[in-house]
């Protein structure tokens, strides 16, 4: 079984990540002694939004473009209203999530990230939660949809919103030390 410390971690982001939803994550995953890299469309750094503002950049370590589901044991992708839209229409996104949904890793999604893995067709026929205002759209996409801080199918781990975030990240790093999730395929 892969221990936390062992683990190797990819965020995915761009412009318009919650702040606290990709902070908190890499932060604490670090702590627990994971390796975590961030990715971003254009291996450049991008800048959070916090409350009704821009806020800080968070350093990338390369490009989603360049990044392999088999080099790690999970994604986590932040929320925040502009980060998944932009993310979700973005074709090495999508081939990504895939990628690391067929290989039965953990995928883990927190407020709006969940459309990510809805527009990967990654949704259907699990038990999810998200943001409240994108509950229909989780629902449409064929999730069962459940108002929980976090909800695990299958070492898929969604979140509703940033007071869920503890509860997210011990998720995420139970659902690592499991080890691979076998599923069908997307």
């Amino acid at each position: 079984m892969p221990k936390i410390a062992d683990a190797k971690i990819l965020i995915i982001a761009t412009h318009g990540f919650e702040q606290s939803e990709l902070e908190f994550p890499r932060d604490q995953l670090r702590v627990k002694g994971a390796e975590v890299h961030v990715a971003t469309l254009d291996g450049k750094p991008a800048k959070g939004w916090e409350g009704s503002d821009w806020g800080r950049e968070a350093e990338a370590d390369l490009k989603i473009a360049d990044a392999k589901a088999d080099g790690y044991d999970a994604l986590v992708i932040p929320g925040g209203q502009i980060n998944p839209d932009l993310l979700r229409v973005e074709e090495d996104v999508i081939n990504l999530v895939k990628a690391f949904h067929d290989s039965g890793k953990v995928i883990a999604a927190v407020c709006h990230a969940p459309w990510v893995l809805a527009e990967a067709g990654v949704a259907k026929g699990r038990d999810m939660t998200s943001y409240h205002s994108i509950k229909t759209d989780i629902a449409n996409a064929g999730a069962n949809w459940k108002d929980a801080e976090v909800v695990t199918d299958q070492g898929i781990v969604t979140s509703r919103q940033p007071e869920d975030l503890k509860a997210f990240v011990s998720k995420i790093a139970e659902e690592i030390e499991e080890g691979t999730h076998p599923r069908a395929a997307a």
